[in-house]
């Protein structure tokens, strides 16, 4: 009897691996058709109190949902100009760029020489070439731009799951047979997303700002696409931050000098350790309530599922399948092994203090 539980089991082992390999490949095979509906989903979980409050104020479904479109397109649109006028700005500037580094660089042969660094035959121009930079940088952002133009799709869904969003609930009480169930957890669930983004958008709009404000003070070129930049990467945990300065502190080298690149390089630094390591998790507190582990792992699995676009849902995405677990009694433990210490203390007071006796009157 006992071998044949144990055969049981490892058959179901076998299964929901195999299960779940089918549906990764699936979802690497589908990536076309899933990534604009994901950002049609996260944009709709973004937008959609901004829908019910123009509801709210006796606006109909219709012209709530397309007013709230037309904005994001304005944003989209803005996004766009400034990215494009970027490339063309990258473009024209490498050449400069590359006499600047002709100029500076026998000086910093000469300052390593003079302290002992043997260079030989190697030139600082061979080693660093602005022109080549300035082409991957123009490379990513003219992908980017190619992403953004193609937002017509995503905008399509996003505005008939506004229109839908409205009428979920009662679907929901339909589906489940009961027209009086108690929908607490999908609003809690949404509520959660709904913060998470939200936190993270306007963090990351501050984080953006104040670095395009910092390196325009010190007169580094393109100011505000670094800003975009950062803004935009700052979705990417861990490494997105990292990503947005290498650029941005490079030109400064070229452009301003080796001072200048470490003040640029030192305002990336406080900005995201203040914002991300500081002000981010004490506004966020359970929200994320993931352990930096699993926020890396997620980032890995989801950026060599789908690119770049992967890394950038990753962490949403990690979130929604976290809160169907909680959701779950059969998965809420694998939801709790993916808590942060500081979310598992949270709710273990929590549990505890719904079994403590209440006060006798």
């Amino acid at each position: 009897m006992g071998e044949s539980r144990q055969g049981t089991s490892a058959t179901r082992v076998l299964l929901t691996l195999a299960s779940l390999i089918v549906v990764i490949a699936g979802l690497k095979a589908a990536q076309t058709i899933l990534i604009p509906v994901l950002l049609a989903l996260l944009l709709a979980i973004l937008c959609s109190p901004a829908v019910f409050w123009l509801r709210a104020h006796r606006v109909p479904t219709v012209v709530a949902a397309l007013l709230v479109v037309l904005v994001l397109l304005g944003v989209f649109t803005v996004f766009g100009v400034v990215v494009g006028g970027s490339v063309n700005g990258f473009i024209e500037a490498a050449p400069r760029y590359q006499e600047r580094l002709d100029e500076v660089g026998p000086s910093v042969e000469g300052w390593l020489a003079a302290r002992g660094v043997e260079v030989g035959e190697i030139r600082a121009s061979d080693v660093f070439q602005p022109g080549a930079l300035i082409g991957v940088l123009g490379r990513g952002l003219t992908a980017l731009l190619s992403t953004l133009s193609n937002t017509f799709v995503v905008v399509l869904i996003l505005m008939f799951m506004l229109l839908e969003a409205t009428g979920l609930p009662t679907k929901i009480r339909a589906a489940t047979g009961s027209p009086d169930a108690d929908l607490e957890r999908f609003t809690k669930a949404a509520r959660e997303v709904q913060k998470y983004l939200g936190l993270k958008t306007a963090i990351s709009a501050v984080t953006g700002l104040l670095i395009a404000g910092w390196v325009a003070l010190l007169g580094l070129d393109f100011a505000l696409t670094w800003g975009v930049l950062t803004f935009l990467l700052n979705f990417i945990p861990n490494i997105g931050p990292i990503i947005a300065a290498i650029p941005a502190v490079l030109l400064a080298l070229v452009q301003l000098g080796p001072a200048e690149a470490i003040l640029v390089a030192a305002g990336f630094l406080v900005v995201n350790v203040v914002l991300g390591n500081v002000v981010e998790p004490q506004l966020m507190g359970r929200t994320l309530g993931m352990s930096t582990l699993v926020v890396f792992l997620s980032l890995v699995f989801w950026g060599w599922l789908w690119g770049p676009v992967g890394m950038f849902l990753s962490v949403p995405l990690t979130m929604i399948i976290k809160i169907g677990m909680e959701n779950s009694r059969d998965l809420k433990p694998i939801a709790v092994m993916l808590d942060s210490p500081r979310a598992v203390a949270g709710r273990l007071e929590a549990e505890a203090g719904d079994d403590d006796p209440a006060p006798s009157a």
